[in-house]
């Protein structure tokens, strides 16, 4: 099911432009989150970020009010080409990190150089993913609730490190490319946002 990041201050505007195209949602809540159903067929499921569970009253403005930040938490995206990481007291980063690493491609070579390609390649990630992990144990400094995001199996690496093993990962997953400061910034953004499925009514021949 296509899902959206809403930040909360925008959340009031986006019931307006749903209610716009498909009518008035009714809203109930269900299963942690405050569901929108339009007259229409479409519908929508918002759940807070940090997977919180809501269970305040079906109304927009209550949704938006508690998505809260917890005053600890961090943050950790990680790919083969490199990392970021930050540590946050609610809505301010505190103390960051962001590095590259250089791991090279898919070869097209096969046999015998293949194999040691294959092989260089997987020391290589594994000393990127060493790296993250260590900025990632100084950088969160005891956060236990982090979002992540990147690339799964990589996280999963930089995760099992047993020095992060009080760490658990919540959502939203954030997909991002290699991560930049840039890419850090918006991603703390979007760790922050509103969880929206929305599914569209099919609409009827023209």
């Amino acid at each position: 099911m296509p899902e959206v990041l809403v930040p909360p201050s925008r959340w009031a505007r986006w019931i307006a432009n749903f209610a716009v195209s498909h009518g008035a949602p009714e809203l109930t809540v269900s299963a942690g989150a405050l569901a929108g159903t339009a007259a229409d067929g479409s519908w929508f499921a918002a759940r807070l970020p940090f997977s919180l569970p809501y269970d305040g009253p079906p109304e927009a403005a209550a949704l938006a009010e508690a998505a809260v930040a917890p005053e600890v938490w961090g943050l950790l995206l990680v790919r083969k080409g490199g990392f970021a990481v930050a540590r946050l007291e609610g809505e301010r980063m505190t103390e960051s990190k962001v590095g590259q690493r250089h791991v090279q491609g898919r070869t097209k070579a096969g046999g015998q150089s293949q194999q040691r390609f294959a092989r260089r390649r997987a020391n290589q990630a594994r000393d990127a993913y060493a790296a993250a992990a260590d900025h990632a144990v100084r950088v969160l400094g005891g956060a236990t609730t982090v979002v992540a995001g990147g690339d799964r199996s990589a996280v999963a690496e930089v995760l099992a490190d047993p020095r992060l093993a009080g760490v658990g990962a919540v959502g939203p997953w954030l997909a991002v490319p290699d991560p930049r400061r840039t890419i850090l910034d918006q991603a703390v953004r979007d760790a922050q946002a509103l969880v929206v499925e929305v599914v569209n009514a099919p609409t009827g021949p023209g």
